[in-house]
């Protein structure tokens, strides 16, 4: 694991500014420690910086070709790396090291962009082609490993591994993105390709860019989508015995490291599975760790000591109050653009106890967005039944009109919170997915924006990516149409990038063998009903399991790794959520009205109403508000569609 960064002046007008690139590799140290590199030609800068994993004396980037017209800055694994490289010294290809980057060099040479279609693994790159000048980018398939880029008005650009590499760059343009800011409210996060930042991009998953010089900057190229493309119905015997066969093959691969490796055992089938399957192919005791929680509400731990002891590996626990903040401010500078998804904290910590002892570390990570997991899952595959039952023409006014009429009872138990449900029903399937992933309850985000912000966006709304993405996947199964959606979504933009984050905080490399990309294609040929059958979610990946996970663990609620935010915010962070509410520095955004943060609040920590996750996304933005202020104070505008770095001067 590593990072990159780079710098291409995409007209060949300006000379690579080198103190620049420099300080771009400066600001990712924290990804590779081990080593660092840069190389600069007439209008091309690439720097890395190096997490040694594999090879250890030798990968040293960015790596060339045998004449030095190709160059690579590259971050990630190529787990087949090894039957590339034979299959390219056959076609004549010269090797000179023993590690993966080597490879995309050769492969890029061989197959030009095309190379990514063989490569199986996580990955971020960028190579310089110097006989076609071009610049070329390109991201996994699943989004793993994260790419940011931008041009400046000047026809340079600038791309690098994490948004804090792009910021260096103080001329560069920090114009806050209206739709990115009413994006970030309704999901918690800023979904691909968009950043907080208007023309500033993440390369979205699956996608790849080829900037020839002098051409004007092209769009992205997709070379690859999740498929849900029923194939047949084999028996659930046959289903179970070829799931451990790939599951074994996607963690089998992903065992290769010259440097300590572990797993994470948070207690769940996921990670129980990927211990269960590393401990059979391995001849050494698993490192494995996991953290507990004082509050038992929120504690895992006892399910992971359950597995780490049938297994026989070396664990360790680290506990954690669960109800303690102290990291709040240092992990929301992780993400260099607002990000409110709780479990960012204690996903930090059990990252820091794992690289005491390892150095790599094998995650659960994929397995519900793939198996179909999610409790939200089975609500919305129900309420597509019911949706189905009555024609469209109908369903809106009917629904619609039944929960208006139907009373508010959120203190009622949830058989009688009928409400929201029939509200749902109402809407469309895009819509009400959308309704059940979004932050807080209808109507609170429109209401808690002001007018003027209301007008910036000139109708846009946040509904517009689900209902793009559910399109594209280009199915009626319910399940597997809101499984694509997730895929583009929510693994990227949030499960993803807060193992990334979290994990390269303390410079340990994370895996996923879940997300191993021919598994994932795999498991979109079988019928969803091998996924969610009744109300159990995963129900084939838990039949596969049963041999190798305690059934306690197997088969018990599922918990997430949340943390106690609703009383937390009435308790220890009352008056922390009373300053950031009322904060100069969040109200003169103008995004805002005053009044309804104030009832939000007040709702909130009175126990009028439940509005922990709206108050935690308000926090976060104003936590990212302060960063921004306090980094780059004479550069730097709250407003929308000012230059910042203009406004400063």
């Amino acid at each position: 694991m590593c990072g990159i960064v780079g710098i291409f002046d995409s007209r060949g007008t300006h000379p690579i500014d080198e103190n620049l690139l420099s300080r771009m590799n400066d600001s990712l140290f924290h990804r590779g420690p081990d080593g660092e590199g840069l190389f600069v030609d007439p209008g091309i800068g690439l720097g890395h910086r190096r997490l040694s994993i594999i090879d250890l004396s030798g990968g040293a980037q960015p790596l060339f070709n045998e004449d030095h017209s190709v160059v690579v800055s590259y971050n990630g694994e190529i787990y087949n790396f090894q039957d590339l490289s034979r299959d390219l010294i056959k076609r004549g290809h010269q090797f000179r090291t023993h590690c993966d980057t080597e490879v995309i060099v050769h492969a890029w040479e061989e197959w030009g962009e095309a190379c990514v279609d063989r490569f199986r693994g996580m990955f971020a790159f960028a190579i310089w082609d110097k006989k076609q000048q071009t610049l070329f980018l390109a991201r996994d398939r699943l989004g793993i490993k994260p790419l940011y880029y931008a041009e400046r008005g000047d026809g340079t650009v600038l791309f690098g591994s994490e948004l804090k590499a792009l910021l260096c760059d103080n001329s560069l343009a920090r114009n806050l993105d209206s739709t990115a800011v009413e994006d970030y409210f309704a999901f918690g996060y800023v979904p691909d390709p968009k950043t907080i930042y208007r023309n500033v991009f993440k390369l979205a998953p699956g996608h790849v860019l080829a900037w020839r010089r002098g051409q004007a900057m092209p769009q992205p190229r997709c070379y690859w989508n999740p498929s849900f493309e029923i194939t047949g119905n084999p028996p659930e015997e046959e289903i179970v015995e070829e799931l451990i066969h790939r599951f074994r093959d996607a963690v089998d691969c992903r065992l290769v490291s010259e440097v300590p490796l572990g797993a994470f055992l948070s207690g769940g089938v996921d990670s129980s599975g990927v211990v269960a399957m590393m401990a059979g192919l391995s001849d050494d005791p698993v490192n494995t760790c996991s953290i507990s929680f004082g509050d038992p509400a929120f504690d895992e731990s006892s399910h992971a000591a359950l597995v780490a002891q049938r297994y026989g590996t070396n664990h360790r626990v680290g506990h954690v109050e669960a109800d303690k903040f102290d990291l709040i401010d240092r992990v929301a500078r992780l993400y260099d653009e607002p990000f409110a998804d709780s479990s960012a904290m204690p996903t930090y910590r059990v990252c820091e106890i794992a690289r005491r002892h390892v150095t790599v570390a094998l995650s659960g990570d994929g397995g519900d967005e793939v198996f179909g997991g999610y409790r939200r899952y089975r609500w919305h595959c129900y309420e597509e039944k019911l949706r189905r039952t009555v024609p469209q023409a109908i369903r809106g006014p009917l629904f619609g009109l039944l929960g208006r009429a139907y009373p508010k009872m959120d203190w009622a138990p949830k058989m009688f919170r009928a409400k929201s449900t029939l509200q749902a029903l109402a809407r469309n399937s895009a819509g009400g997915y959308f309704h059940t992933v979004s932050v807080g309850y209808d109507g609170v985000r429109n209401r808690m924006f002001s007018d003027g912000f209301r007008s910036d966006l000139q109708g846009y709304s946040a509904l517009n990516v689900m209902e793009t993405h559910m399109r594209n996947a280009q199915t009626d199964d319910p399940l597997s149409a809101i499984q694509y959606a997730d895929m583009k979504t929510y693994l990227p933009g949030d499960i993803l990038t807060k193992v990334d984050r979290a994990s390269m905080a303390h410079s340990l490399e994370v895996r996923v063998p879940l997300l191993d990309h021919p598994l994932v294609e795999w498991a979109g040929t079988f019928p969803s009903t091998q996924k969610l059958k009744g109300m159990e979610g995963k129900y084939v990946l838990k039949k596969a399991l049963e041999p190798y996970v305690p059934h306690d663990v197997m088969y018990r609620p599922k918990m997430g790794f949340a943390i106690p935010l609703s009383e937390s915010f009435k308790g220890e962070l009352r008056d922390k959520v009373q300053s950031a509410f009322t904060s100069d520095i969040l109200l003169d955004t103008g995004f805002f009205d005053p009044a309804y943060l104030r009832t939000i609040v007040n709702d909130h920590q009175s126990g009028v109403r439940e509005h922990s996750a709206v108050i935690w996304s308000v926090l976060m933005f104003e936590s990212f508000l302060r960063q921004v202020h306090e980094e780059r104070d004479h550069h730097w505008s709250p407003k929308p569609n000012v230059n910042m770095a203009a406004a400063g001067e």
